[in-house]
């Protein structure tokens, strides 16, 4: 079949899939300790919604909860998709997007993907840098911007331990030296570990932190599939949390059946390692609650066999029961296919008090939901080192009167002045958002 005729009838196919099957329950309903978890709608092709990339109009910006502002940190960024504050308060931010990995778009699914994500804003070629930026005035715009770390391979994860600054790329864990205040580093990295990567790297994006005392290193991989339809082979080490002794570089699998973790943190009060888990795809615009929780020693998730616990995934073969049986459900879930990338908790925060203690969350906004989800920065409460009420909206306005998106949010942390800064990739820019004077 001819090429252009195929890209027509796939575009039409999901034209008629979007319309076809949308949601039925609200973002609400999929939110909280106990979401809802209506039964799966599986169509023959999956719905299909992709709010275009566009990017932000001269002076616009997005919407900021009331008692804060929202101010450009840094604009004409590549990119900018995690970040992470040094102890001086330099911000760190890689800009970076996936790297080459050819045997993901075989065949008309892997195809009709790339297509999706082009549209999304997530085709652009990785800058494959960490650059640094500084505001030595205190003013709340950074005036210093320098390439700190370069020629890398589609970097994510960032953290510092002592002198030595950790930065997990697609396919390693990467160990460079580091001087306080310098402005950028041109020693060769050295590896810890390998992590899964390779020609097929479905989700790619690794992220580093470290444990309190500096000897343990967690790093999260994605999964390889979306449910395993590359073969469960094609997994091996993944869909998990790695914990990596700092010293040796032994790995071992320190949680599994975690779809695609992203953001990780420690939640101040417990001091239990949290992550941000973007789950399966596919079985309709109400299935399967992204979720955050906190991370326990040996635990599986469920990914592929089960979702939230124990639900069965029917596509999914051969299935696992008596992994399924050990299947724990995740603490708290914000909302289906919203893209829950960014995690950070609230401590050092001089935001209003209704954002003293929590969680933020960086939601990067859905494609497999009609209407879409996500697209916005939120505020998770807790109470007793857990999640306690409804989420409360940080950042809203991403997406334009036609649906398009001006800007997608990914990582979240706090800096020193007290500040949430969001990294914005379609925007290409990190906002501050301050308490409002």
């Amino acid at each position: 079949m001819h090429k252009t005729r195929l890209a027509l009838l796939i575009m039409l196919a999901g034209t008629l899939a979007a319309c076809g099957e949308s949601s039925t329950l609200q973002v609400s309903d999929g939110t909280g300790p106990s979401p809802k978890l209506p039964e799966p709608n599986k169509t023959l092709i999956p719905t299909v919604n992709i709010a275009p990339a566009i990017g932000w109009p001269d002076g616009a910006k997005p919407t900021a909860a009331s008692g804060t502002q929202v101010a450009a940190f840094a604009e004409g960024l590549d990119h900018p998709r995690w970040l992470y504050v040094l102890p001086n308060g330099d911000v760190l931010v890689a800009e970076t997007n996936a790297p080459p990995k050819p045997d993901d778009s075989k065949g008309i699914r892997g195809w009709v993907m790339e297509k999706v994500m082009g549209r999304a804003g997530a085709a652009v070629p990785s800058p494959n840098r960490i650059t640094l930026l500084r505001d030595a005035d205190h003013d709340g715009v950074a005036e210093t911007r320098t390439v700190f770390l370069e020629n890398l391979n589609s970097p994510f994860g960032m953290t510092l331990v002592g002198n030595d600054l950790y930065v997990a790329d697609s396919d390693k864990l990467l160990r460079f030296p580091y001087q306080p205040g310098e402005t950028a580093i041109k020693a060769a990295g050295t590896t810890v570990v390998d992590l899964p990567g390779g020609s097929l790297n479905h989700h790619w994006t690794k992220n580093v932190v470290a444990s309190k005392d500096g000897s343990k290193l967690y790093v999260s991989v994605g999964s390889n599939s979306n449910v395993g339809e590359n073969g469960l082979a094609a997994e091996e080490g993944r869909a998990a949390i790695w914990e990596v002794d700092r010293a040796t570089g032994k790995h071992r699998i320190f949680a599994s059946g975690l779809r695609n973790p992203n953001g990780m943190a420690w939640e101040p009060q417990s001091g239990k390692l949290w992550t941000a888990v973007n789950e399966r795809d596919e079985i309709g615009s109400d299935l399967v609650p992204d979720y955050i929780t906190s991370v326990k020693d040996g635990a599986f998730y469920g990914w592929p066999f089960s979702y939230y616990g124990q639900h069965v995934d029917v596509r999914v073969s051969p299935q696992n029961l008596d992994l399924v049986a050990k299947a724990i459900a995740p603490d708290y879930a914000v909302g289906p296919h919203t893209a829950s990338l960014g995690l950070t908790f609230a401590e050092g925060s001089k935001l209003p008090a209704q954002f003293s203690n929590g969680a933020f969350i960086g939601q990067h906004g859905s494609w497999n939901r009609k209407p879409h989800s996500g697209y916005k920065v939120i505020f998770v409460p807790f109470e007793g080192g857990q999640p306690k009420g409804q989420p409360v909206d940080v950042l809203t306005g991403f997406l334009d009167k036609d649906e398009k998106a001006m800007g997608r949010p990914v990582g979240v942390v706090i800096d020193q002045q007290g500040d949430l800064l969001v990294a914005d990739d379609v925007g290409n820019k990190v906002w501050r958002v301050s308490a409002a004077k």
